[in-house]
């Protein structure tokens, strides 16, 4: 059974990274979602990725957005970061900056500010290379994006 880990830097950031969790409940992916700071519970935060039996993480952040890359760093699996709109960030930019520019061998793949969603989509995808129900649902799901944008152009006429 795949499985996805949520991680994210403040309960503040919830509303956001539970669109990732609603994308993977509709592709059927098992995952766990936690409040973990790369700052303020350096030693939870490594035990936890240490010991994770998660396929692949989405980890979101605000401000220096320091998660994604602590994950990255602790372990082999896919990262996802997500860049978080946070109180304390300049529009996000901040944290989009410190997810994107990791260094060289510390890669860590990311969506656009605020965009959980897509992160769920993107691990479904990742998941779905080694998992036959998954990819069955990632085209599935894809199929009625495409339909959907038919439907929209057609509706204009």
């Amino acid at each position: 059974m795949s499985k996805v880990s949520i991680l994210m830097g403040s309960k503040s950031d919830l509303d956001i990274m539970k669109k990732a969790a609603e994308m993977l409940t509709q592709f059927g992916i098992e995952y766990d979602i936690k409040v973990l700071s790369a700052h303020r519970t350096p030693h939870e935060t490594i035990a936890y990725v240490e010991n994770s039996d998660s396929d692949v993480f989405i980890a979101g952040a605000g401000g220096a957005a320091h998660l994604p890359g602590v994950v990255a760093g602790i372990t082999s699996k896919p990262v996802i970061g997500v860049p978080v709109n946070a109180s304390i960030s300049i529009q996000g930019i901040d944290s989009l900056l410190s997810i994107v520019q990791m260094p060289p061998g510390v890669p860590v793949a990311s969506v656009g500010i605020d965009a959980a969603k897509n992160a769920g989509i993107l691990a479904a995808q990742m998941i779905s290379i080694s998992n036959s129900d998954v990819k069955e649902k990632v085209v599935a799901f894809k199929k009625e994006q495409h339909d959907a944008v038919l439907a929209s152009n057609d509706a204009l006429v």
